[in-house]
């Protein structure tokens, strides 16, 4: 699949732009009511131990010390709170059932004719999911070994599930290989400490990354891009691999309707921490 050279266009990544558009779908098991009530339902209290229960239970009933491994950004104390704790209260598959049984409610609430959309979309996001290589990506090779949903709008929010995760798991590679694991904190949605978080820019500010300020020096801008760009580069491989440059094309296509319904519908907030863009203006 063809990309622009850096001296050809200044538009964002291919990978990054599908990003864009696959992170509104599976962001609704965040933010959606129907998808926080499923996790009180099944006894799990609270939205982090829901969102953490939720997310971890493609592995399994895990311990804290492999969700703060494989979600990186999170301080422990606040993965402790709810992991392993979780598991007492609900079982990796009743969580996995839950969460995409919700998700298809909210796609269903958010996105008129969901399930036309996902009649096109699915196929399409198969050949990428078979496609992916998931060495080294624990939280991909999980979800893509996850039986699919019969229920369309379900089958699409795993699929966007096990990319996403695809991507962030490289993500996450990129992070180590640059020797940070600081990089992307917020400290307020990830639970940091001020204590924590000053320790952290002390870390940045020793490695030339940030100044006094705690602000982006040029190597710091230099470090963020190079990670930027090698999470873009390594996130193409399921699209490259599982579609044709058509097929791509195709994809981006028929997610943006969806991905704008989501967007737009003030579900999401802007900024928001997992970075998906507001969408522009009519």
């Amino acid at each position: 699949m063809s990309q622009p050279t850096s001296g050809e266009s200044r538009s964002p990544h291919p990978a990054r732009q599908l990003w864009q558009l696959i992170e509104p779908i599976h962001a609704v098991t965040y933010f959606a009511p129907a998808c926080r009530d499923a996790m009180t339902e099944i006894g799990l209290q609270g939205f982090w131990m829901g969102y953490f229960a939720g997310r971890a239970a493609p592995l399994g009933a895990v311990d804290a010390a492999v969700v703060e491994a494989t979600f990186m950004n999170f301080a422990p104390s606040r993965v402790r709170r709810a992991v392993p704790h979780a598991w007492a209260v609900a079982t990796p598959q009743v969580a996995i059932e839950a969460r995409a049984d919700a998700a298809a409610i909210a796609l269903r609430q958010l996105v008129v004719n969901i399930d036309e959309h996902a009649r096109r979309i699915v196929p399409l996001l198969e050949g990428a999911v078979r496609a992916a290589r998931c060495d080294g990506r624990p939280l991909a090779a999980a979800n893509q070994a996850l039986e699919l949903p019969a229920d369309p709008a379900a089958r699409l929010w795993q699929l966007a599930t096990t990319l996403r995760e695809h991507r962030g798991d490289g993500h996450v590679a990129a992070l180590v290989g640059a020797g940070s694991s600081e990089a992307t904190m917020l400290q307020a949605a990830r639970g940091w400490s001020d204590t924590e978080w000053a320790a952290a820019g002390d870390r940045l500010c020793s490695l030339g990354w940030l100044d006094e300020d705690l602000r982006l020096t040029e190597d710091g801008a230099l470090v963020r891009m190079r990670v930027e760009q090698h999470t873009d580069d390594i996130a193409m491989q399921p699209y490259r691999d599982g579609l044709t440059e058509t097929g791509f094309e195709l994809l981006m296509s028929v997610l943006r309707a969806p991905a704008h319904a989501i967007t737009s519908s003030g579900l999401l907030p802007f900024p928001n921490p997992i970075g998906v863009q507001a969408p522009p203006r009519a």
